[in-house]
């Protein structure tokens, strides 16, 4: 019996709307290469834009199949292909970075944070 399940945040949304969610967040955080966001919402993205870069890193027709499908966006694919996969060729990992903005979100107190790539 297995009782290790993976935590995971919800966000107050079903399956579909959360991976549809997140997956829109980090298309945005490619796009424009940084974003305002929570802080949840940036610790839940954080990875998964990580392991896109890393399989942009490889420069091969599997790994951009691979982006695609899960990106989603033929754009944001090339743009992680040709952008910022030379750009960390070099770079072990840690391709974003959180910043606190020291502000908090007046309708529900969230604090807010930058995420950008390095």
């Amino acid at each position: 019996m297995f009782h290790g399940k993976k935590k995971m945040k919800k966000f107050g949304r079903l399956k579909g709307e959360r991976v549809s969610f997140l997956r829109n967040l980090g298309n945005d955080l490619i796009r424009t290469g940084g974003i305002e966001t929570t802080e949840a919402r940036a610790k839940a993205i954080r990875p998964r834009v990580e392991r896109l870069v890393t399989f942009a890193k490889r420069q091969t027709v599997a790994s951009r199949r691979e982006i695609v499908s899960r990106v989603g966006n033929a754009r944001v694919a090339k743009k992680l292909m040709e952008e910022y996969g030379p750009r960390y060729a070099e770079r072990k990992g840690g391709y974003l970075r959180i910043t606190k903005l020291g502000t908090i979100r007046k309708r529900d107190a969230s604090r807010m944070v930058r995420i950008e790539f390095v």
